[in-house]
């Protein structure tokens, strides 16, 4: 007898161990549409303030506030591209991004000029430098814009899958609600509504307060680029401001990507007279971008959106960083905001829950 129950014990934690590797596997194959379905739940989120001022203040149909929403999202969207295309492809040449040979050798002129200043000073602190195999290492960059340019060959197919999915998350924003609901136990349906209408307005803040940020950045690099003439100013100020969605790395990786670049935009001028201190002026403009984000932009957006001590924030990024990298890190917030309104409606008179949701 108790062979056979350890038999079928053994048997069922097969079966359960394979369908949990199946169902990873599923998973696995169609991230592509996971993918669409989370961009296509962010940008629902976002819009979800516009859709209920639509419908609530101006009296619009439900439909008619959607069918308007999604019309001013594909107008700016059109409004970006029709930004920064012209730009990439009249500038890319002289931008060197995409040609990681050429690129290598403007990094090489403009060690070649670093060290000729520093010898003129009596330092030769440069001479290992340039013998240094480190080419291997700035090649990162042009593998990741090459990266980029290539999944523009599948950006229509992804545009229209998202288009398509955001506009029945804003049209029915019921539809995933009801499904939960229908899959919970009875007597926790309002405890569950009440969770995911939290979590929809916690979220709808947080991403919008993310695009002021990366707005604020954006405004800031550009006049810094446009005030010193940096070549497309426009775009290394996107790339540079984009990249701050991923905490604490993202603004390490744009500082570096923005000192590159502003000294390549100078590539045949003097460098101790104009490559140096344009370079200099730019990074300062840099650090007091970075100081308003820090003491300013983050703070709002971290403490008004997800209603968390600065230090929980801190270290989730970082809990998030070591798990799943630069991904974990950037969803490390929004999902911690989620466990949070779970927990408050699920397990709200324990002591640790209590006090970590007390100002939710």
């Amino acid at each position: 007898m108790n062979s056979k129950i350890i038999a079928n014990g053994i048997l069922r934690a097969i079966a359960i161990l394979i369908g949990i590797t199946l169902f990873l596997y599923f998973l696995h194959k169609i991230e592509t549409v996971l993918i669409y379905i989370i961009i296509a739940s962010v940008i629902a989120l976002i819009a979800r303030p516009l859709i209920l001022f639509l419908k609530r203040k101006l009296k619009f149909p439900e439909t008619l506030s959607v069918i308007t929403t999604m019309v001013l999202f594909i107008a700016l969207l059109l409004g970006i591209i029709g930004m920064f295309i012209p730009l990439v492809v009249e500038q890319g040449e002289s931008l060197s991004l995409l040609q990681s040979d050429k690129f290598q050798a403007d990094i090489q002129d403009i060690i070649s000029q670093i060290d000729t200043y520093f010898k003129s000073k009596g330092i030769n602190l440069l001479s290992e430098l340039k013998n240094a195999d480190i080419f291997s290492n700035f090649q990162i960059i042009p593998n990741i814009l090459n990266s980029i340019a290539g999944a523009f060959g599948t950006f229509s197919v992804g545009l229209f899958s998202v288009l398509f999915i955001t506009f029945f998350f804003m049209k029915d924003s019921q539809l995933f609600k009801r499904g939960l609901i229908t899959l919970t136990p009875k007597g926790t349906e309002k405890r569950l509504y009440n969770s995911i209408e939290k979590i929809n307005d916690l979220l709808s803040r947080y991403f919008i307060g993310l695009v002021l940020q990366i707005l604020i950045l954006f405004i800031i690099y550009t006049i810094v680029l446009l005030i010193f003439e940096i070549s497309n100013a426009v775009v290394i100020a996107f790339l540079c401001a984009l990249l701050n969605i991923i905490p604490y790395v993202g603004p390490l990786i744009s500082g570096v990507l923005m000192l590159i670049l502003s000294m390549t935009s100078n590539l045949g001028q003097d460098f101790q007279t104009e490559i140096l201190p344009t370079t200099i002026y730019v990074m300062i403009g840099f650090v007091i971008a970075q100081l308003v984000d820090n003491f300013f932009s983050q703070p709002y957006i971290f403490s008004k959106t997800t209603k968390s001590h600065p230090l929980e924030i801190f270290l989730i990024i970082i809990i998030g960083g070591l798990l799943m990298g630069a991904v974990g890190m950037i969803i490390a917030v929004p999902t911690y905001t989620v466990l949070k309104v779970i927990l408050k409606e699920f397990l709200s008179e324990n002591k640790i829950v209590k006090s970590l949701t007390k100002n939710i």
